[in-house]
């Protein structure tokens, strides 16, 4: 955020004459590539006078002019409105299909994500983030093992603004407050510089965008001043103030106050808010125990004295995205801010966050509708159609029901993030029983989900998640059975996440953390590390970050050897270890613990002596060291990892349908049967146990023929008249198989 300097209001900026401002005409090629010309760029950053702007004494007030248009100037509707003036009208805007979501046209662009965390991305001394992983130097590693696009992470300002000032995000930066780049990961310049790197490798730049909420920033602070649209942009309620003894009084330095269930069953009864949603996802008592907050009396730009209720699924200072509220206020930010990043920073495609909760409802004795809503599938359509008219994609972090994946899926993202599998594949090596991954990937074909339109990932800026939510919420009633025993879907929940804390958290591996309710705080090595039996990362030897490395390699085989996207981090490439509690105890004091996770990575080792990001984040330990010197060794992970994805590159998997999950003989042992675009019949046998298996492969899908391994291209078997073959699959150990004549 620029926080304005000077003695004197800045300027209104003279409006352009008609026909000066308008965009040259787009060709499809150059709307499909990922770094457009710069002349084709349409300008939505603010104009400031440096010579004359704006600075304290100025009163930080609705009733100071001065402020109300200093904080208009660096709204995000603002710009909004700027760049979708300049693109309304032009007949480019009709160059692509954009009706139907096309996961395939997405694999084919981007098949393979890095998905980087700006605050844990280790520099040179000087160097920013976003010229870090714009370096030349980085993406010929990138093509090298095989990696084509990069998901940025958060880069742009986030937190919030208080009077003239910013303060800090309070939750990993995605809280956004406006389309400008943070200073912290470097300037828009060198972000257009990193697509354009990319394109040279035939490498795409993945952004992202939040339709469900924002931070408490420009936008916010004038929609508590009451002031023009901006009240519209959020679910806020202004409450009379005949009503203000139901609200809680909020204490001194404090902007507001989440409300008790009792205060929010209240001013429910008396019909000014829709009271319990269905969830409260980072519950926590006395922190987070409704979805709601409220302000402290507000004198808005008019002078009248206000008190806002406002919606939040997620944190305080997170409020919610209102998409059906009269001024489209909204609807009209988060569109600009999509072709704010796609035609003017290059980005090709875009993560929607939060965008399953874009749709509230009353409801009649029952908690409020807030997921799997109507209104969540029409938002999603639009900013999905909205993109791929501008030649990009979509792909949504989405942890709902399987059901509700699918049908948001349907019609508006193209890609859909694996909260359906990655839990039960983390499940699967815990205990080494595939079981339970069986029956999920079984669930998730019987609804209708498309393999091929997963982004399946290893770690990345979150917990490993195990809400599973399908079962827990939506199928709570639904019979399931496992290992013999019958469960329903909320019984079979509860299971599945008292195991994972039993092995995978407390005693058995106190390097991990329980987060909320939500899921563990971990590293991929430190899931393995728990799984293996190790309580103490100390006692990790050379042979030991072997046995870790052949693990992870497997969930890398799992999730690259089948159709859709596959993804891995920076904490992935460099096998990095959660930090020490004490190390990060300032950040995890208010619960969040997934900053134990996230510590600093140096992937291509140009800061060896470096003890912390840039950001302040403390280096992790790495098990595996940075690209430039794995991939001078055949044995190490990066190279290891390059032959996996040279296997899924040549054969196409990533474009594959699954087809069958067959049972298998031994509860480690997993199966997938996939039909490649070329009518073959594909086998990925997996091994998610640390003993050697003398393996049935057996699917009334095989077809005779003989048995080939894709990695090696030698036979390891024939088909026979039963409809299988025997294999030996070692410890650890993932085969990518093909049928032939």
């Amino acid at each position: 955020m620029t926080v304005p300097a000077g003695n004197a209001p800045t300027p209104e900026p003279t409006p352009q004459e008609p026909g000066t401002d308008e965009l040259p005409e787009i060709n499809y090629d150059e709307q499909f590539f990922a770094a457009r010309p710069s002349r084709l760029r349409p300008r939505s950053l603010r104009r400031r006078n440096p010579e004359n702007p704006l600075v304290p004494p100025f009163e930080a007030t609705g009733s100071n002019p001065a402020y109300v248009g200093w904080l208009e100037e660096q709204s995000m509707l603002h710009d909004a409105e700027q760049i979708s003036r300049q693109l309304a009208g032009k007949h480019t805007m009709w160059a692509n299909p954009y009706a139907h979501p096309d996961p395939r046209a997405a694999l084919a662009r981007a098949s393979v994500w890095y998905t980087a965390y700006p605050l844990s991305h280790i520099t040179r001394p000087g160097e920013s983030f976003l010229a870090s992983i714009g370096s030349t130097e980085l993406w010929e590693a990138f093509e090298s093992i095989g990696i084509d696009a990069i998901h940025t992470g958060p880069v742009k300002l986030a937190g919030g603004i208080k009077g003239w000032d910013p303060t800090p995000s309070v939750d990993g930066h995605f809280d956004r407050i406006s389309m400008a780049i943070d200073p912290l990961f470097g300037a828009e310049d060198e972000f257009r510089a990193m697509t354009e790197t990319a394109a040279k490798f035939g490498g795409t730049v993945i952004d992202d965008i939040v339709p469900g909420h924002t931070g408490k920033g420009p936008d916010f602070r004038l929609a508590e001043l009451n002031y023009r649209d901006y009240p519209g942009i959020f679910h806020m309620i202004d409450i009379p103030e005949e009503a203000w003894h139901l609200l809680p009084d909020v204490p001194a330095g404090r902007d507001s106050i989440n409300l008790t269930p009792e205060v929010e069953k209240a001013l429910a009864d008396e019909g000014y808010i829709i009271g319990a949603l269905q969830r409260v996802i980072f519950y926590e008592p006395g922190v987070k125990e409704t979805n709601w907050s409220v302000t402290p009396p507000i004198r808005d730009y008019k002078g009248v004295l206000r008190r806002w209720v406002y919606l939040h699924y997620f944190k305080e200072g997170q409020p919610t995205i209102n998409w059906l509220d009269p001024t489209v206020a909204g609807m009209r930010m988060v569109m600009g801010d999509a072709l704010h990043s796609l035609l003017d920073l290059g980005s090709g495609g875009l993560r929607l966050d939060a965008n399953g909760f874009l749709g509230v409802e009353r409801s009649v004795d029952a908690p409020a509708w807030s997921e799997g809503h109507p209104l969540s599938l029409a938002a999603n359509q639009l900013i999905g159609s909205l993109v791929r008219k501008v030649g990009g994609f979509t792909f949504q972090e989405l942890n709902l029901a399987i059901d509700d994946i699918q049908k948001t899926g349907a019609v508006g993202p193209d890609l859909s993030y694996d909260f359906i599998t990655r839990p039960a594949a983390q499940f699967a090596l815990t205990t080494g029983d595939t079981e339970f991954l069986r029956l999920v990937l079984r669930e998730a074909m019987q609804i209708g989900v498309d393999q091929a339109s997963l982004v399946h990932a290893l770690q990345n800026h979150d917990e490993l998640t195990y809400e599973l939510v399908h079962f827990a919420a939506a199928h709570r009633d639904d019979l399931y059975e496992l290992g013999g025993v019958e469960y329903t879907g909320h019984t079979l929940t509860e299971h599945i996440q008292s195991t994972m804390r039993a092995k995978l958290a407390g005693k058995a591996a106190p390097y991990n953390a329980v987060f909320t309710t939500n899921g563990i705080a971990s590293t991929t090595a430190s899931i393995v590390a728990a799984s293996l039996g190790i309580t103490d990362l100390d006692q990790i030897t050379d042979a030991t970050a072997r046995k870790i490395m052949a693990a992870h390699l497997l969930l890398s085989k799992y999730n690259a050897w089948q159709p859709g996207v596959f993804a891995l981090s920076g904490w992935d490439l460099v096998g990095a270890l959660p930090l020490p509690h004490e190390q990060v105890a300032h950040l995890t004091s208010s619960g969040d613990t997934r900053w134990i996770e996230r510590g600093a990575y140096d992937v291509m080792g140009v800061a060896p002596e470096a003890t912390a990001s840039s950001s302040g984040l403390p280096r992790a330990r790495s098990l595996y060291g940075p690209l430039s010197e794995q991939l001078k060794k055949d044995t190490s992970f990066a190279s290891r990892l390059t032959e996996v994805l040279k296997v899924r590159k040549r054969h196409r998997l990533d474009s594959a349908t699954l087809v069958d999950v067959p049972e298998v003989g031994h509860k480690a042992l997993l199966v997938l049967v996939n039909e490649l675009e070329t009518g073959t019949i594909q086998i990925t046998a997996l091994n998610f146990g640390a003993e050697k298996l003398e393996a049935r492969i057996q699917s009334d899908l095989l077809p005779a023929g003989r048995v080939f391994d894709l990695s090696t291209r030698r036979k390891v078997g024939t088909v026979d008249d039963l409809q299988g073959f025997n294999l030996e699959l070692p410890a650890f150990a993932g085969f990518a198989l093909v049928i032939r004549d």
